[in-house]
Order: structure tokens, then C-alpha cells, then sequence
């Protein structure tokens, strides 16, 4: 996330290249003098466009061991950040399965340890098993996946490196990553 002197800096940076080459002052439309971007200019190649710039450098900074949680809209993210110091990152609107399948071919899952942990049901209640599903295929994924009692996948969460914070609206569509280590190419 850019800190308020950044922001201002690059706000900044933004009037100057308008100037040069918007249309005048005087021209109360301010479109610009030059041909619109193509669609997905910009955008690194490979890169699913769903992945923010904030969460490629969270991944980026992120050892092998450390956990991410890609959270459904209703989990308590800025508290666990808050009270567990993790970053909370939003992705409003966004289905964690996109996510999920947008990070997928840039980060490792964790080999020596089961790297995939869901929040199970309370009890009396029930699963959506179509949850599990999205994920699994989200991720190309088939191994083993950890049920995590409710309370315990909170106090997991606190300890997580990240939260992202998703628009997913099916219940108990909470799920953390455990990174690996990245293979050499």
C-alpha cells in the first residue's frame, strides 16, 4: 500500500504527465490528447488480473512456512490483523476460487506440511461441499486438506502473514495457504 507522501508524490507525478498531454485548461472535458489504452495494457504478462499489485508483493515477501488466508466477506479480517499484526488486504466483489486460481501458478504450496487448512462446520450446522470443490480445483490441488474447528482457525489466522479479505459469500469459504519453497527453474 502507497503511504501518504507516496500517494501525493505519485498524484503529483500524474498533473504533470495530464499537462503534457491532456487537453488545455480551457477545455473543461480534460480527455486526453492520445488514443485510449488497448484493454489489459499495463498489465504484467502472465499475471491473472485478479491478483493486486498489494497482494504479488505480500506473496513476494512471504518465506517458506508463512501462511495466507483467503478469508469469505463475513470473516473478522481487520480484527485478526489488527489483534495478530498480519496485513488484511480487500478484494471486495472478488470470489476466493478466482483468487485462488489467479495466485495459483505463482506460489508453491509447502511439501512438508499439509499446506491447505479450512474452517470446518459448527457443530449442528453443515458444510457446502461445492466450497471445498471450487477450491480444490481452483488450485489444481487434490491432496489432503486439514478441518480446522472454528476458534482455532481464528487464532491460526492471527499468526498468519496476510488475510485477504474476499468478497466470497458461501458459508465457511475460509481457507489458508502455506507457502513452499519455490523450485528453481
Amino acid at each position: 500500500m502507497l503511504t501518504r507522501k507516496e500517494f501525493i508524490i505519485s498524484s503529483g507525478a500524474a498533473v504533470a504527465v495530464c499537462a503534457a498531454g491532456c487537453a488545455r485548461p480551457e477545455d473543461k472535458s480534460l480527455k486526453p490528447t492520445t488514443s485510449p489504452k488497448k484493454e489489459g495494457a499495463g498489465m504484467l504478462k502472465g499475471i491473472s488480473p485478479v491478483v493486486s499489485p498489494d497482494l504479488l508483493k505480500i506473496m513476494a515477501e512471504m518465506g517458506h512456512g508463512d501462511e495466507i488466508v483467503f478469508s469469505d466477506a463475513h470473516f473478522p479480517a481487520h480484527k485478526f490483523g489488527r489483534d495478530g499484526g498480519a496485513t488484511v488486504l480487500r478484494a471486495d466483489g472478488l470470489a476466493a476460487d478466482k483468487l485462488l486460481a489467479g495466485i495459483v501458478p505463482l506460489f508453491e504450496l509447502d511439501s512438508y506440511a499439509t499446506p491447505v487448512v479450512m474452517m470446518e462446520a459448527v457443530p449442528g450446522d453443515t458444510l457446502d461441499p461445492d466450497v471445498e470443490k471450487a477450491y480444490r480445483a481452483a488450485l489444481g490441488y487434490s491432496g489432503e486438506i486439514e478441518l480446522m474447528e472454528r476458534f482455532a482457525f481464528y487464532e491460526r489466522a492471527k499468526k498468519a502473514y496476510a488475510i485477504v479479505l474476499t468478497g466470497e459469500t458461501r458459508k465457511y469459504g475460509n481457507i489458508i495457504l502455506k507457502k513452499g519453497v519455490t523450485p528453481l527453474a
